[in-house]
């Protein structure tokens, strides 16, 4: 089983039911009320059906209920894996091709319908949504809030690091798991707030009414006054052959088999993207003891932060950039993954390639907001306003001011007196910054008395380490005038407690004290499990990644409200001032194979993961037919799937250009009326689901 049993952030769960099923009728074991996904995933199951086309296998890739990838068959009905959950007995067998009807072998009995109502409906539970609720229940409107996950927190209940931000605002230096218990906890507490866990909205209409799939059995209406959409965003695909192999996922997928339900999907990876959620996908890889043979990013620097790239390096993991991926292969599954440096156009040097033997390859090369309830909203004429993603890509701080606005400015187009704070809007303008200066730091020399050292470079909105110094000795260098400028050390009463090197997200703190001319003690975060003792020996890196020498560790002390671990080493004082990282995988575990190995079939890049359609097949319809309206693609079966185009739309205005055309000059597809699939028996008993108990909780009771 792949199981992780420890993991240094998360706890295992306790009191869990282990359930027999089987999956092409062998017996496997899981827990009750995971995601069936996960638990096939931990029995080692890679494909999870076989496409119409080709029968080629097909893997998780979303583990969020948009795409089609992980539908199996349970108990005879088409049911997607990563939304349904395990329950004792299942007969599971994986789809080869279309799935058949099922008999209709009972009469409609009937059904009792019930329409919901509330003054604003919210659309998604991450931090925006979260924020937004409970900003408008404190007003006295009446709120839904409906989320297509059953814990409430968004991306944030997948995030075990520590978060950058403001510790006043947004809870930086708090990990993201935390954070989400925080908010759930809040709006929970507001009276008049009904919350609709695991029931995502599927459609809004022309009446002002919101569909939604209650628990993912029953269909229910909901009559609203106003919309906050709130719904997050999708990640973005990648165009290489081989980029619907199972292995093949997006980060998001692999943080939640990883991180929310401890399943430990693979052995070795790639990872496709240096930004921030990259970068924080390597972190979790490590954590989860999965080797990580590199990032690949075909830009020439680092789109993340600085901080989190250097953590990532010093840790054993390259970073590849003006680097793209050639071809990724493998009978059924993924084997091997082929890189290689692009010139100056992004065509990749093939005489430059490298082959990885690898079973995962993560795509986290951005995101793409779901707005189209947003847009759908004001064609109708409604009230509406979106927050976070689906208003802006920024990061999780960013979004829980984002929400808070949103609320406000609903709040007065419904009539309410409210001013909202000049305060937010600038918080919130600095927390979605990009990166700014690069701001090199001098030499720190070590005295008798502790002195902190700061490898944090890169100014980023970030400021944890000021606010839990005892002694105030840390400032922000009054550069910028807010959060994005640099931390430093006024030189007064450092105690030694070590508690700015524990929260530090970047971990980019240390603290450095001479023991005698020759030799230093330092002080170093580690977030991994510390299973060495003192005397043990452990490589120390420089902020670079560069090796500096074996330490002897002279105590270890966990600090247990940042669940971060202080290691303390007897460093040569040559070294000591430079030691910031300690290094977590080996050399051995990120070589290529001694040639590279690969078929470069560029047009063979799937564009339509649903209906299996290639960059080549598109091209060639393009130009054979003239097409001017994307809507014309759907001869080919482009976005005709099951996922409802979401995946292939972000991809197709690459392909168009490729084909000669301009994708602004080309009418757009039409939205569906559904977003996702919804069985029609489900929608014919729209409302009834008295017979299974409430749909969702009113601060802990029934809607």
């Amino acid at each position: 089983m792949r199981r992780i049993d420890r993991h240094p952030i998360v706890a295992a769960p306790v009191g869990r039911r282990e359930v027999q099923f089987s999956f092409d009728g062998e017996r496997l074991t899981g827990y009750e009320g995971e995601a069936l996904s996960s638990a096939l995933a931990a029995a080692g199951v890679a494909a999870f059906s076989r496409h119409k086309k080709a029968e080629a296998p097909q893997g998780i890739f979303c583990a969020n209920g948009q795409c089609s990838q992980c539908t199996v068959i349970v108990d005879g009905l088409a049911r997607k894996a990563c939304i349904t959950p395990l329950a004792a007995g299942m007969d599971v067998r994986s789809l080869a091709g279309l799935p058949a009807l099922p008999a209709a072998d009972r009469a409609f009995a009937g059904a009792e319908k019930r329409l919901l109502s509330c003054d604003v409906l919210v659309v998604g539970g991450g931090p925006s949504g979260l924020s937004a609720a409970a900003e408008l229940a404190r007003m006295g409107l009446s709120v839904i809030l409906a989320d297509d996950k059953a814990e409430l927190g968004g991306k944030l209940v997948l995030q075990t690091h520590k978060f950058f931000g403001s510790e006043a605002d947004c809870y930086a230096g708090t990990r993201g798991i935390d954070i989400a218990r925080r908010l759930e906890e809040e709006l929970r507490r507001l009276p008049n707030v009904t919350i609709l866990a695991h029931s995502p909205v599927v459609g809004v209409y022309k009446d002002r009414k919101a569909g939604v799939y209650v628990d993912y059995t029953r269909y229910a209406l909901v009559d609203f006054t106003a919309l906050v959409v709130a719904s997050g965003a999708r990640e973005k695909s990648v165009l290489f052959p081989g980029n619907d192999l199972p292995g093949v996922y997006g980060a998001g997928a692999f943080q939640t088999m990883v991180n929310r339900d401890l399943v430990r999907p693979a052995g070795r990876v790639l990872i496709v993207g240096s930004g921030n959620v990259g970068l924080i996908a390597a972190y979790h890889a490590l954590q989860a003891g999965i080797e990580v043979v590199g990032i690949v990013d075909v830009l020439g620097k680092v789109g993340g932060y600085k901080v989190h790239a250097d953590k990532i390096v010093r840790m054993g993991v390259p970073v590849y950039l003006s680097t793209t991926v050639v071809a990724v292969e493998g009978d059924g599954r993924v084997e091997r993954a082929t890189i290689a440096r692009v010139d100056g156009s992004f065509r990749p040097l093939l005489d430059t390639a490298q082959t990885f033997e690898v079973d995962t390859v993560l795509v986290a090369a951005g995101l793409s907001p779901c707005d189209e309830f947003y847009r759908q909203a004001r064609a109708f004429g409604f009230l509406a306003v979106s927050a976070g993603d689906a208003e802006e890509i920024a990061e999780a701080s960013s979004a829980m001011f984002g929400g808070r606005i949103a609320a406000l400015s609903l709040a007065k187009m419904l009539g309410k007196k409210v001013e909202i704070d000049a305060s937010w809007i600038e918080k919130r303008e600095v927390l979605k910054s990009r990166p700014g200066d690069r701001v090199p730091r001098g030499p720190v020399v070590a005295t008798e008395s502790w002195t902190p050292v700061f490898f944090c470079e890169e100014e980023i909105p970030c400021n944890p380490c000021t606010t839990v110094c005892p002694t105030k000795s840390i400032k922000l260098l009054p550069r910028r005038g807010n959060i994005l400028d640099l931390p430093y050390f006024e030189g007064k009463d450092c105690r030694g407690c070590a508690a700015c090197v524990a929260i530090c997200p970047g971990l980019a703190i240390s603290l450095i004290r001479r023991i005698d001319e020759a030799w230093t003690e330092v002080l170093l975060p580690y977030e991994f499990l510390a299973d060495f003792e003192p005397g043990a020996r452990l490589p120390l890196l420089d902020k670079d990644g560069n090796f500096l020498e074996d330490a002897e560790l002279l105590k270890k002390t966990y600090y247990k409200k940042h669940k971060t671990w202080v290691l303390a080493f007897k460093v040569s004082a040559a070294n000591a001032p430079r030691a910031i990282g300690i290094r977590v995988q080996d050399e051995a575990s990120i070589r290529p194979l001694p040639e590279p190995r690969f078929e470069y079939l560029p047009d063979d890049a799937i564009v339509c993961r649903c209906e299996r359609v290639t960059v080549g097949e598109i091209v060639r319809f393009v130009k054979e037919n003239g097409v001017q309206d994307v809507n014309q693609l759907k001869s080919l079966r482009v976005g005709m799937g099951a996922c409802g185009s979401k995946t292939c739309s972000v991809l197709l205005p690459q392909v168009l250009r490729r084909a000669g055309l301009d994708p602004a000059k080309v009418e757009p597809g039409t939205l569906r009326p559904l977003n996702m699939e919804v069985p029609m028996g489900d929608l014919v008993n729209e409302g009834g689901y008295g017979e299974s108990g409430a749909a969702g909780r009113h601060a802990g009771g029934e809607p």
